[in-house]
């Protein structure tokens, strides 16, 4: 800009005049030349009459003290001479000399003009432009932040393989966050923390990783029910020469409690703990058809010759049809012919049907008993020692006579008095002296051995589910 003297005076410009040059120059780049060479001029007037008034003055001095000692002399030489060097410093580098008297020495004003106006579109104005709209801010804030948990995992052996269990869940922490913010045109650029301070600790999570290569073949997990492969013996401590606690056979269930190693686990048994080894174990996982085999083998368990006989047999239609299917003694067919009658007769009235069969199989010698083929006859019913074949009840089917005498045993023999059995009625126990084969024994049949008879068809029956 130009004084009251039409001279430049750059050193008390402001920020607003500095743009208003730089809008004016982007403009009208002539009149921007224009300026700046009448202020070189000026400037260069200036310097000529400052140095001019400098020489003067050392000349003058140089003649006052003319007198001056020899060794002052040398003194005042070496003033003279850093004097002249400082002149001579000022004369090249003065302090309004600009960018433009230093490099731009053509008297053109339209060459200077272009340099003016390339130097500013590619540097000063944009940086100038940028800055001038860049609005930064900081600010400082006291806050509670979050404070992530650690995560611990821990072998366990009584896992399966690989497998992960949270064992404690993870919480996060607190702290107190003083912190510097730097905003830039309103974005976030970056903080600088001052201080913390802890509130809360976070609590670590805990993860339980999974060892047991036992466990993660058979699929199982320590409470689940696992199957014995094989006969084998439950011992009181996981070691071969342990005592025996029990037998257990094979396909039977058992609880899986403990996993001291991948040799030794410790079961249940019907109650029953001990120690067994793992390669005598499988899992329904590994062996699909093991629970079927469990189920028989679980019924074959309660068969014994003082098993209760007021209760189901536990098997299934399937298994009366494979039981009674291709029996060699049964060459009139009797029994597979009916199989489904001593089936639905058990579930009607509440006895086994497997016993029901044993008894018709003895009496009726697998029905070629004259009574059996002549009166559908097949336990003798109402039969006297004397007179047998006369004293016998006729019926029209062997279902009629299978279900009449079920009932007989349901009402008179199996039941104590009292109990609840079939269409409302109660148990009259005439004959009851137990529910067992050998109570039946007492009043049903003269033939002490009866029982045993009857119980020896049971067994056989019952083993052809295997």
């Amino acid at each position: 800009m130009l004084n009251s003297n039409n001279s430049f005076n750059y050193d008390n410009r402001n920020l607003s005049e500095v743009f208003r040059e730089l809008q004016q120059m982007q403009h009208n780049p002539n009149a921007s030349s224009v300026d700046y060479r009448k202020y070189e001029k000026e400037q260069k007037k200036q310097k000529k009459l400052k140095d001019k008034a400098f020489m003067a003055s050392l000349n003058k001095k140089s003649k006052s003290t003319a007198h001056i000692k020899t060794n002052d002399l040398k003194l005042s030489q070496i003033i003279i001479g850093c004097s002249i060097l400082v002149v001579g410093l000022a004369v090249f580098f003065p302090k309004n000399t600009s960018f433009n008297e230093s490099y731009a020495k053509s008297d053109d004003v339209q060459s200077l003009s272009e340099y003016e106006i390339n130097r500013h579109r590619l540097n000063m104005q944009n940086i100038i432009s940028e800055n001038a709209g860049m609005n930064r801010v900081k600010e400082q804030v006291t806050e509670e932040r979050d404070v992530e948990f650690e995560t611990t995992y821990n072998n366990n052996p009584t896992l399966p393989k690989s497998e992960e269990v949270v064992v404690q869940e993870g919480v996060l922490g607190k702290d107190n966050v003083t912190a510097v913010k730097t905003y830039e045109n309103g974005e976030f650029v970056e903080e600088v923390i001052l201080s913390k301070e802890k509130i809360v600790e976070p609590t670590p999570k805990i993860i339980d990783v999974g060892t047991s290569e036992f466990l993660a073949k058979h699929k199982v997990h320590l409470g689940d029910v696992m199957y014995l492969s094989t006969n084998s013996v439950l011992k009181e401590s996981p070691d071969d020469t342990s005592k025996d606690v029990a037998e257990v056979k094979q396909y039977i269930d058992v609880t899986l409690l403990e996993l001291p190693s991948e040799e030794w686990c410790k079961v249940s048994f019907d109650s029953i703990q001990g120690y067994i080894k793992t390669s005598n174990l499988t899992s329904a996982y590994t062996t699909p058809n093991i629970v079927e085999k469990n189920r028989i083998q679980r019924i074959l368990l309660k068969v014994n010759i003082d098993m209760e006989l007021n209760k189901v047999s536990g098997l299934t239609l399937n298994d009366y049809k494979k039981i009674f299917t291709n029996l060699p003694q049964d060459t009139n067919n009797v029994f597979k012919d009916n199989y489904a009658v001593f089936y639905n007769v058990e579930k009607k009235y509440n006895i086994n049907g497997i016993f029901l069969a044993s008894m018709a199989i003895h009496e009726s010698a697998w029905g070629t008993s004259q009574i059996a083929k002549d009166k559908h006859n097949l336990f003798g019913y109402g039969s006297y020692d004397e007179t047998p074949y006369e004293s016998s009840f006729e019926f029209g089917t062997y279902e009629e006579c299978i279900e009449t005498v079920a009932k007989s045993l349901v009402k008179y023999y199996i039941n104590p008095s009292g109990t609840k059995i079939y269409d409302g009625e109660t148990a009259a126990a005439w004959y009851y002296n137990g529910p067992t084969l050998k109570g039946v024994n007492t009043r049903y049949a003269t033939d002490p051995d009866w029982h045993t008879k009857v119980y020896s068809y049971m067994e056989m029956i019952y083993n052809r589910l295997q």
